[in-house]
């Protein structure tokens, strides 16, 4: 997979914009790597890349302005990089449409295998081949429904009162976990596991802020936080 994939790389320090575009390209990318975020954003609408690498603090349109910019024209998938993991720039990225982040410095590797595991999820959003709680009401060739929510598991579309919900595949995913056990408690962790591919302890913000957005679209009160535990969706 690695040797077919575009990334855009946007980081402004020379050092390490250079350093992590050759490891990447040492691990079979193509890269493009830009120094602010004006230019990334034209090489983003020139290029189309596969994936999207942002620093957060970019001069010209910082990241989180750019992952905005990108997220009103795709969904390609955008991990944000961020110097400090306690930052608010990180939800503001996570806010803003990003799919993940990863804290700077950082290892080649880490990132190496951070990319990987997102571009999996995004070439198998169809969540795989688990099965679908009885709770949900069938609607006829793969579409359930849950009041006003449907959702086509074969089509991957998602349509509110008739009306189709735009969600990215990160979200599409995150709802597939929840549609497939309606009223089941999921726990952040189950959901970092299922739906980020983390073999490892993760940032539950990233959960949780992916699920304040998947609300916006499909209903605030069609999720339910479940204090202590994680989430759920209603039957």
């Amino acid at each position: 997979m690695a040797d077919q994939t575009h990334v855009l790389f946007v980081e402004d320090d020379d050092v390490i914009r250079e350093a992590t575009q050759l490891a990447l390209e040492r691990d079979g990318f193509v890269v493009t790597a830009m120094p602010d975020g004006l230019s990334g954003l034209e090489a983003f609408r020139a290029d189309r890349p596969d994936i999207a690498l942002l620093d957060v603090m970019v001069p010209g349109l910082d990241g989180v302005s750019l992952c905005r910019r990108i997220r009103d024209e795709s969904t390609v998938p955008v991990i944000m990089l961020s110097a400090r993991a306690d930052s608010i720039d990180v939800v503001l990225g996570l806010e803003a449409g990003a799919d993940d982040y990863v804290t700077k410095p950082f290892d080649g590797a880490v990132l190496v295998a951070r990319i990987r595991a997102v571009l999996r999820r995004f070439g198998h959003a169809s969540g795989g081949d688990r099965t679908t709680d009885a709770d949900a009401a069938p609607v006829g060739g793969g579409v359930l429904a849950f009041g006003d929510l449907e959702i086509d598991t074969e089509g991957m579309e998602v349509r509110r009162a008739g009306q189709p919900v735009a969600l990215t595949p990160t979200e599409m995913r995150l709802l597939l976990e929840f549609s497939s056990a309606p009223g089941t408690v999921l726990s952040r962790d189950k959901l970092l596991e299922r739906v980020w591919d983390y073999g490892w302890g993760g940032d539950t913000r990233v959960v949780d802020v992916h699920v304040q957005r998947l609300r916006t679209k499909i209903g605030q009160d069609r999720i339910e936080t479940v204090r202590g535990f994680g989430y759920k969706l209603k039957a």
